[in-house]
């Protein structure tokens, strides 16, 4: 029979809620980690996931008609944070 080894886990001399207390700063570190908070009304949608948000609905329009142009089978909506709606974007008629 082979020899076993031994490990031994060493204990962690401090907590991470030590290290950082909460004040803004680390707040803010904390969403460096992620994708920031969406800010604008109207948000961009691909298959029901936001990628992007738009003070207006036209600029969040037209960034939607380049996806579906570029890629017509994607579902691209508009959607809008305040009215709680969504907007289905399809291509226009030739």
């Amino acid at each position: 029979m082979a020899p076993q080894k031994v490990v031994t886990l060493q204990r962690s001399s401090k907590r991470k809620s030590d290290e950082a207390p909460d004040t803004p700063d680390s707040i803010e570190e904390q969403f460096g980690r992620r994708k920031p908070p969406e800010k604008g009304r109207f948000r961009l949608q691909v298959d029901r996931q936001t990628k992007g948000s738009y003070a207006t609905r036209e600029a969040a329009e037209e960034a939607s008609l380049a996806i579906k142009r570029a890629y017509p089978i994607l579902h691209v909506a508009v959607f809008d944070a305040e009215e709680g709606q969504s907007t289905a974007i399809t291509l226009p008629e030739a």
